[in-house]
């Protein structure tokens, strides 16, 4: 599984990013195949469970209670001072949820159509990284250990998840592609950032954020093939039991995330005391009378 930002990553700008540039206390994890494993499973729990809460509550109350608990699982992420596997990972899940209503909500409530809500939350997309790579002169992930940079991160995932969600939907419905083959689609799509990186040296922050987004609508559309009706193309296995399952699948990654803390960014080590000392002076050597 490919994961561009698992090595040190160039700014997109000026500013160098070296080893010593990493704050100890990152509020993300690192980049591993762990990570798009569960980033793809967040992406179709959040479609299954946004479908089934507005069949089953009605979209208002839907809304609402979406609205608050990803309003609590971010307090509690900022709150924190550093990345932790079960806090940010239910941020994330509650983003997934919530930028499903959001979009859908669009569509549904408003009758915005699919073909106008993509470009709409590209342009959302696009306006936050401008304020951001403005402001920071950096669209790095292992940059986030400030409290703006944080807003920034998490306001851009959002956006994703909206752009994502209005993508897939436009690829399975207004173009007739369906379920299954809209998810086969991005599945060839996300390859692109993927084979760029290794292949074509593509910024990895570029390829990181292109795949980042795409993840949305591939997981998605499966999700969504899975729970729908046969009459839709679908396996019908229903939203309810696709969404706990992919719960429990998540919960299970989280917790052996937690558990061995193969995500967390190791410190930058210092400069050693050999290092620091006087030139032609060892340490531990007594003073000169």
């Amino acid at each position: 599984m490919w994961h561009p930002l698992a090595v040190t990553t160039p700014h997109l700008g000026p500013a160098k990013h070296t080893a010593y540039s990493r704050h100890p206390l990152s509020k993300v994890p690192q980049v591993t195949a762990i990570f798009w494993i569960t980033k793809v499973l967040t992406t179709g729990m959040g479609e299954a469970t946004s479908d089934y809460l507005a069949h089953r509550l009605g979209p208002a109350i839907a809304v609402c209670l979406g609205g608050l608990a990803l309003a609590a699982s971010l307090i509690v992420q900022f709150r924190v001072r550093r990345y932790l596997a079960w806090v940010y990972w239910t941020a994330v899940v509650m983003v997934a949820v919530f930028g499903t209503m959001a979009a859908d909500g669009l569509h549904v409530e408003l009758g915005v159509p699919y073909a106008v809500s993509t470009p709409f939350f590209a342009a959302v997309l696009a306006v936050i990284f401008v304020l951001w790579y403005r402001t920071e002169k950096t669209l790095s992930i292992h940059s986030i250990y400030t409290r703006r940079r944080e807003m920034f991160y998490w306001a851009t995932v959002l956006a994703t998840f909206a752009l994502g969600t209005a993508a897939g939907d436009l690829t399975a419905t207004t173009l007739h592609l369906g379920y299954l083959g809209s998810g086969i689609l991005f599945t060839v799509v996300i390859a692109i950032p993927a084979a760029g990186y290794w292949r074509f040296h593509l910024n990895p922050i570029l390829a990181f954020w292109f795949a980042y987004i795409v993840t949305r609508p591939l997981g998605a559309s499966y999700a969504d093939w899975m729970a729908v009706p046969r009459s839709l193309g679908g396996l019908d296995i229903g939203r309810g039991p696709v969404s706990l399952g992919l719960t429990v699948v998540i919960a299970g990654f989280v917790a052996y995330l937690a558990a061995t803390h193969k995500d967390v960014e190791k410190p930058a080590a210092g400069p050693s005391r050999a290092a620091l000392a006087p030139k032609g002076r060892h340490v531990g050597a007594r003073p000169e009378r």
